[in-house]
């Protein structure tokens, strides 16, 4: 009877929640925060589509359908995915530094004027987005479930960001700010953007899985 006990003890303290993290090597972090700023770059200004389904390509042809965002968040979080924490926030704080010393990497332009518009909060928020994404994504098993987990994660805290920065900067009367309809502006900012980018976490996660089961780590 201990015989068996014992044989099974590793399955009786296994928790879905137990660690399994892994480290990348400072050089592979550097070249996943070039790579993540300049996808989040890209990403500013390539919309996000979804084609028809293949067994309607017969009939209409293959179609393309907006998701009404642009793929800038979707590279946030491959790189949190891919990189790892220090990649994927560096990344950032690399992007949000070009967009406010007026080069025009944001999707409205650039400048420090860019902080009374009420999208830089999410912008903000891409920082611990992605840092928190890459975290989660490095400290459970290569799974597809963990990985979707790690980038809802990260999504929900940029959004958590910019709904934060709204309310403060209008509750501060911040120039911008104090004329704003929240309810129209949250709409506008967290709501009606949240479809799509719940599509391209689904791409998001499938794509990190495969180039992660590639790259051996």
């Amino acid at each position: 009877m201990a015989g068996n006990l014992t044989w099974f003890a590793p399955w009786l303290n296994f928790s879905p929640l137990q660690t399994f993290e892994v480290k990348v090597a400072a050089p592979t972090q550097l070249m996943w925060a070039l790579i993540g700023l300049i996808l989040t770059i890209g990403g500013t200004l390539l919309e996000a589509f979804i084609v028809s389904p293949p067994w309607h390509w017969g009939q209409a042809g293959v179609q393309a359908t907006s998701l009404g965002v642009t793929c800038q968040i979707a590279a946030v979080l491959l790189v949190g995915c891919l990189g790892g924490r220090n990649a994927a926030a560096i990344s950032q704080i690399a992007y949000l530094i070009l967009g406010l010393t007026w080069f025009n990497v944001f999707t409205l332009g650039g400048g420090l004027d860019y902080v009374h518009r009420p999208s830089f909060g999410y912008l903000l928020g891409f920082v611990p987005g992605a840092w928190i994404c890459g975290w989660l994504a490095f400290r459970f098993p290569r799974r597809l479930e963990y990985l979707a987990l790690s980038c809802l994660m990260g999504l929900a805290t940029i959004h958590a960001t910019g709904i934060g920065y709204i309310l403060i900067a209008h509750a501060a009367k911040w120039p911008g700010f104090a004329t704003l309809v929240l309810s129209d502006t949250l709409t506008t900012y967290s709501i009606e953007p949240l479809p799509g980018q719940l599509v391209l976490v689904c791409a998001v996660t499938v794509l990190a899985s495969f180039l992660r089961r590639l790259m051996l780590y």
